[in-house]
């Protein structure tokens, strides 16, 4: 979990920054006197009342060490709208090194004590910028669509509908979007701000791509997964992440654990099964991983002035 307190009452100070007190002074004289650290390493220290958030390489200039040196691979899933995001995280082993939920100064700090990271969003990068109007992009599209249709549609939108794959449409206008879109647009720009770049960016050590997770389910499953609030769809979910070598708990295990007993009192065991918005944030951390380890097994939608969506398969179906 991501913590908080005053930077003058964390107490490992000296055990995390080259300096000790000399650094704290200097941050308490810049105005940052709160931190968030998480286990017991500091992400980010910042004013109160204030969105200013020193990044990794400010922390770095003032002699703190990171709380992760080689490239991190994030998910964050802002579709529970104003509840805590969920995010995940894993290494180039596909460890797990963090799961949990925060509001989304604590995401950003996370995201933020990177030295080098990927950070899928599960929300569209922008509003709508009605590309599909443009007879040229319509044209290039197979199948073209017919005159009139889908002018309201992202052009991912359009394209993953032509593989069945169902995605909710995302409006023009960001005041009529759903709070989660909204979330996921303030997302994407703070990250802009914090030096990170759309993917593929050559050299970047910091980029951050779109993701939609049900597409990313399909296309792993090779058919619809089931419905994800489902404990069945929960299942199915966690089983695909082990099966694809995520060091996640193998779900089938809870089964040992139901009983004749337990099952007339109605109560199923679900220790060690993750929840929708962290299953979600961990495909969404695996298609990072996959963007950044192996770009030539992922494939990308849609059109740049939109945002390009990455799904972790090379070869999609023709219908899912």
């Amino acid at each position: 979990m991501i913590l908080s307190t005053k930077l003058d009452q964390f107490s490992d100070i000296t055990s995390i920054a080259e300096g000790g007190s000399s650094v704290k002074e200097r941050c308490i004289l810049l105005g940052m006197t709160e931190v968030l650290y998480f286990n017991g390493c500091i992400l980010t220290v910042f004013a109160l009342n204030s969105r200013q958030l020193l990044s990794a390489q400010d922390l770095s200039k003032l002699g703190f060490h990171m709380l992760f040196n080689n490239t991190t691979f994030i998910g964050i899933d802002p579709t529970a709208g104003e509840r805590p995001f969920s995010y995940a995280a894993i290494n180039q082993e596909k460890e797990l090194l963090a799961l949990g939920a925060g509001n989304i100064d604590e995401v950003l700090a996370f995201v933020g004590g990177q030295r080098a990271a990927y950070a899928a969003v599960c929300a569209p990068r922008r509003p709508n910028q009605r590309v599909m109007e443009r007879n040229n992009v319509r044209q290039n599209l197979s199948p073209s669509p017919r005159p009139g249709r889908w002018i309201n549609f992202r052009v991912v939108e359009y394209q993953l509908r032509q593989h069945n794959i169902a995605t909710p449409r995302t409006p023009a206008e960001e005041n009529n979007c759903p709070n989660w879109m909204r979330m996921g647009f303030e997302l994407f720009r703070r990250l802009e701000g914090m030096s990170y770049h759309d993917y593929p960016a050559e050299k970047a050590h910091h980029q951050c791509l779109e993701v939609y997770p049900h597409a990313c389910y399909t296309v792993l499953l090779g058919h619809p997964p089931l419905p994800k609030h489902s404990l069945e769809g929960r299942l199915q979910r966690q089983l695909i992440l082990y099966d694809h070598d995520l060091n996640v708990p193998y779900p089938l295990h809870i089964f040992e654990e139901i009983t004749h007993h337990r099952l007339l009192q109605g109560i199923v065991p679900q220790e060690g099964l993750y929840n929708p918005g962290e299953l979600d944030s961990l495909v969404a951390a695996y298609t990072a991983w996959m963007a950044a380890m192996q770009p030539e097994e992922v494939s990308t939608l849609g059109h740049p002035e939109e945002g390009l969506l990455v799904l972790p398969m090379t070869v999609l179906k023709e219908r899912y």
